[in-house]
């Protein structure tokens, strides 16, 4: 699935803060980098890129206010990150919808996040590689539970045909799930590029 995204601006010149190789799950505090977009007008986002926390601002936005929301933005993301599920979790519900739904006959090499900003999973069937974008840990479960079911269903159908179909469906909130992220990056595509993002005080998006 995608989400709309255009590339990424360039950052600006010296507009890192924070220890020099951060992440947003260490215990020190993650590097921040500030990206100036001239598109954007009224809101700030944030998201995590090679362990880096890039956080997006509208050009003119003075450097004193940038920092501000560069701290706040840290913070956010922080908190997400401490609160997100782990691949030892995906592999978790992975093996507990295997069981489930598939008679516990799949078989795979690996489950777990990645950074994936375009869709929201991968599976690589030969290689038995699950991946699941790692904006998902902000999604209600049942929603990350379709994620799955949807990429453990091609390690028996590659393709998109009415036999995937059938092995999906047999998740009962498959329906619900494909409208909440249809919706969800509609909506994306509407606001901006990032799902961590919040309008400037005074203005109405």
């Amino acid at each position: 699935m995608s989400d709309g995204h255009g590339p990424p601006p360039g950052p600006d010149p010296g507009s890192s803060t924070g220890p020099g190789s951060g992440s947003a799950g260490d215990s020190a505090p993650p590097e921040v980098r500030v990206v100036s977009s001239p598109r954007r007008r009224r809101t700030v986002s944030a998201r995590i890129v090679d362990g880096v926390i890039e956080v997006r601002v509208p050009a003119w936005m003075p450097k004193a206010e940038r920092e501000r929301w560069a701290q706040r933005m840290r913070d956010r993301v922080t908190r997400q990150v401490r609160r997100a599920p782990r691949d030892e979790d995906l592999e978790r519900r992975a093996r507990e919808l295997n069981r489930r739904h598939f008679e516990g006959r799949l078989r795979w090499t690996s489950v777990g996040f990645a950074t994936q900003a375009r869709r929201w999973g991968s599976c690589t069937p030969l290689a038995g590689v699950v991946r699941i974008s790692d904006r998902a840990t902000r999604l209600p479960p049942w929603v990350v539970d379709y994620l799955l079911m949807h990429e453990l269903a091609h390690l028996v159908e590659p393709g998109h045909g009415p036999g995937f179909w059938e092995l999906v469906n047999r998740y009962p909130l498959t329906e619900r799930s494909r409208g909440y992220l249809m919706a969800l990056d509609h909506l994306a595509g509407e606001r901006g590029d990032s799902p961590d993002e919040e309008s400037l005080p005074g203005d109405a998006d």
